[in-house]
């Protein structure tokens, strides 16, 4: 697949809204219990038909670090998602990397990522901010001449359960080296659900003045309750581009008691009701989730499964 062009978080109309569901890498990881491939394309395949145009779909991490993603090439190979679809894949190190590339024609974005906390990045990938940002300034460019959309994803930007609270500097040095390295969108995570709205207010205003031309993505987590608070907040400072999970599955393996991303039907939802645009169908979304829930066989977190959607109209309810 080619890469795709899309325009940064500012341009067009500013009802509008880009989402990526990440539940099939970021949620699916966290499962104890080994998900069937089978299971695995069926629910990316119900997501491609709610309307989600930006998916990320596997790792290519080794298989005894993360074995839930092991059969992230046959997933790949096997998805029927329609051509407007962008599949992405999280690329950790050079030897993913040169996994990765051998499928190329499967994907047509890549992320490189790292954590704004040496604690937690030591404890993620076993290695130094610097050794990671060593390394993306070398695979930074050659993903860039494959011909694939390169997006960095920088964990720990709110705060972190090791060391506390991260500095705005400290996250923001990481997004310029990333830029400098190719990278025309940067997500921002919210690792294990730290940030408020207020916060998150003043980040996102700083980040998208700090990076021009680069596509600023809100990346929460709903570990304490406030993600959609957070995401609100950050529309508010400009932000346009979100991931999120359907089902609220997903969470952080380290530490333990990290709960999932906000979920993407609550999100949409929301959005929704302001008269913010998505592109998503609400009840293919709600739909899928529910698919989840029963095959996963136990019950998710999002409101949106149990309430469904909202059946007025919004109305004079709306705006942003």
């Amino acid at each position: 697949m080619d890469a795709k062009s899309y325009p940064s978080a500012t341009e067009g109309e500013d009802r509008r809204v880009r989402i990526r569901e990440v539940g099939p890498r970021d949620g699916f990881q966290n499962e104890p219990e080994t998900i069937p491939t089978s299971d695995k394309v069926r629910l990316i395949n119900a997501l491609g038909r709610a309307g989600v145009e930006r998916i990320e779909v596997a790792s290519f991490v080794r298989p005894d670090v993360i074995p839930q993603l092991s059969d992230g090439v046959e997933v790949l190979h096997r998805i029927e998602l329609p051509p407007t679809v962008a599949r992405m894949v999280l690329v950790p190190n050079r030897k993913g990397l040169e996994n990765a590339l051998r499928e190329r024609a499967y994907f047509d974005e890549a992320a490189l990522f790292v954590s704004a906390s040496q604690t937690h990045n030591k404890r993620n990938v076993n290695r130094t901010v610097e050794e990671t940002m060593a390394d993306v300034r070398g695979m930074g460019p050659r993903i860039v001449a494959e011909g694939v959309r390169l997006c960095a994803v920088i964990a720990t930007s709110f705060g972190c359960p090791f060391e506390g609270e991260v500095p705005m500097g400290r996250v923001l040095d990481l997004a310029e080296q990333f830029a400098e390295a190719g990278a025309v969108e940067i997500g921002f995570g919210d690792t294990t659900g730290m940030c408020n709205p207020a916060y998150a207010g003043r980040f996102f205003a700083t980040a998208i003045e700090r990076l021009p031309g680069v596509e600023i993505t809100a990346h929460f987590h709903n570990t304490r309750g406030q993600g959609l608070a957070n995401a609100y907040a950050a529309l508010e400072a400009g932000c346009r581009s979100f991931e999120s999970s359907f089902g609220e599955l997903g969470g952080c393996p380290v530490p333990k008691g990290s709960t999932g991303n906000i979920a993407t039907e609550d999100l949409v939802s929301m959005f929704h009701e302001m008269g913010i645009d998505t592109g998503l169908d609400l009840g293919g979304l709600i739909d899928a989730a529910r698919e989840a829930q029963e095959t996963l066989g136990r019950r998710l977190t999002s409101h949106s499964i149990v309430a469904g959607p909202v059946i007025w109209s919004p109305g004079e309810r709306a705006g942003a």
